[in-house]
C-alpha cells in the first residue's frame, strides 16, 4: 500500500520538549513516525505488545530501570499507546526532570488519563492531535489535484481505508473492533449493542445542534449516559463540538454547540447508507461534514490559536462556520449559487464584525458578489491550506 505524506511536523517540538501525539486508531500515527519523523529514538516501547504491557504492569519502575541500565540521558524515547499504562507518566515526569529525556507519547485517547486524574506532565509536554487525511495531503500525493467528493464520502479519509481495495470490509472491521469495542472500553461501557445504537444515533445528528435529551430519546438511553458517551467521543477525537458564536448584536444567537463526527466515511457507514445523489439534501449534509473536518484539521495543524464556531439566530438565520472573528463561511453543495444562498452571510454582514465572507460550493470558477466570495470547494481548500484565504 502506498504511503501518503502527512503535513504535520513534530521534529522541531521534540528538539525542545516532550510531545503527546493523540489521534483515533488507524489515522496513521505509527506510519507517520516511521516515515517522516527524523528524530532518532534511543528506546521504543509499543504498549499494544501484550508481553511488554504485562511486564510494565507487574514490574513498577521498569521504564526507569531500563533507562538507567542503558545509561540514557538527554535523548528521545518513543512510547506508543500510552493510555494503556497511564501510571507510567509519573516515571516519565521524573525522567524528564532528572535526565533531560524528551518523550514522544502517542495514543488514541486521553479519556482514561483525564478521568483518572493522572499526571499529564505539568506543561512539560505539548499536545498535538492527529487526524485522517486532508485535502492538501491527498492532492499533494497524486498526479492531479482533482479528487472526487464521491470517493471521499464513500471511503472516508482514514489512510488505510481510503487506499483500500476492499474499503467496505475494512470499514466494517474498523467500526466493529475500534469504534464499538475500544471506544466503549474507554468509558467502561458494558453493553456493546446499546453503545452501537448510540453511535448510529450520533451519526444521524452529525452536523446538527446537539440536544442530549433528543438523542437520549432516540437511542433509548438516559440523558446523563448520552452526555457522558459524547464526552468519550470528544476525548477519543472520534467526534468534536463546534460552539455557537454569540457576540452578534442585531440578532440574538443560539448558544448550543453543533456536533460532528471525525470522518465523513465513518458517518456514512454508521448511517447505513450509500453515497447520496448529488442533488439530494443528504449530499449537502455530507459536503458540510467534509468541510467541517477540513477546517478542524487545519486549525489544529496550522493555526492552533484559532477557534471554529458557527452562528445561528433564534429566527433561524445561520452561517455554517466562523474562524475567529475573521472569516465567515457558508457551505452549499449547489453548482449554481444564487442570492437565496447568501441569506445567512448577508445577515452577518450587518454586524460589521468579520473581514471576509465566503460561500464554499461546487461552482466551476471563483467569483465575487456584493462582498461575498463564491469559491469552488477545491479553490477554497487550496487557499486554506496554503494560508492565502484571508
Amino acid at each position: 500500500m502506498r504511503y501518503i505524506s502527512r503535513n504535520m511536523e513534530v521534529d522541531s517540538v521534540l528538539k525542545r520538549k516532550s510531545l503527546f501525539l493523540i489521534g483515533p486508531r488507524l489515522t496513521g500515527k505509527s506510519t507517520f513516525i516511521q516515515e517522516q519523523v527524523d528524530t532518532e529514538f534511543a528506546l521504543v516501547w509499543n504498549l499494544l505488545d501484550g508481553k511488554l504491557r504485562y511486564q510494565v504492569n507487574t514490574k513498577p519502575g521498569l521504564l526507569k530501570d531500563e533507562i538507567e541500565a542503558r545509561k540514557l540521558h538527554d535523548c528521545a524515547i518513543y512510547i506508543d499507546e500510552i493510555q494503556k499504562c497511564p501510571f507510567l507518566l509519573d516515571d516519565i515526569h521524573l525522567l524528564i526532570e532528572e535526565r533531560r529525556i524528551r518523550f514522544l507519547l502517542t495514543g488514541s485517547s486521553l479519556y482514561k488519563l483525564r478521568q483518572g486524574g493522572v499526571n499529564l506532565l505539568g506543561g512539560r509536554a505539548s499536545i498535538r492531535n492527529f487526524f485522517p487525511l486532508n485535502y492538501q495531503e491527498v492532492t499533494s500525493s497524486s498526479e492531479s489535484d482533482k479528487i472526487s467528493l464521491t470517493q471521499m464520502f464513500e471511503t472516508g479519509m482514514l489512510p488505510s481505508i481510503y487506499l483500500s481495495e476492499d474499503f467496505e470490509d475494512d470499514m466494517s472491521a474498523y467500526i466493529q473492533t475500534y469504534l464499538t469495542e475500544e471506544v466503549a472500553a474507554e468509558g467502561a461501557v458494558r453493553n456493546l449493542d446499546v453503545f452501537t445504537r448510540f453511535l448510529q444515533t450520533a451519526s444521524l445528528v452529525s452536523g446538527q445542534i446537539l440536544n442530549y435529551q433528543n438523542v437520549a430519546s432516540d437511542a433509548s438511553l438516559a440523558p446523563a449516559t448520552v452526555k457522558n458517551w459524547f464526552q468519550i467521543l470528544y476525548d477519543t477525537l472520534v467526534g468534536f463540538e463546534v460552539p455557537a458564536y454569540t457576540h452578534s448584536v442585531k440578532r440574538k444567537a443560539f448558544t448550543k454547540s453543533k456536533f460532528y463526527l471525525f470522518d465523513v466515511g465513518v458517518m456514512r457507514y454508521l448511517r447505513g447508507v450509500g453515497v447520496p445523489s448529488e442533488n439530494s439534501s443528504d449530499f449537502g449534509d455530507f459536503f458540510e461534514q467534509y468541510i467541517a473536518v477540513e477546517l478542524r484539521t487545519w486549525i489544529h495543524y496550522r493555526s492552533r490559536r484559532s477557534t471554529l464556531r458557527y452562528w445561528r439566530s433564534v429566527n433561524g438565520v445561520e452561517v455554517d462556520f466562523l474562524i475567529d472573528e475573521t472569516i465567515a463561511i457558508e457551505v452549499k453543495s449547489s453548482t449554481q449559487i444564487t442570492r437565496k444562498h447568501m441569506k445567512g452571510l448577508r445577515a452577518l454582514q450587518e454586524e460589521n464584525i468579520f473581514r471576509k465572507y465566503v460561500i464554499v460550493c461546487r461552482e466551476d470558477r471563483p467569483r465575487r458578489v456584493d462582498g461575498i466570495d463564491i469559491l469552488p470547494w477545491q479553490y477554497f481548500l487550496k487557499d486554506l491550506w496554503e494560508n492565502t484565504l484571508a
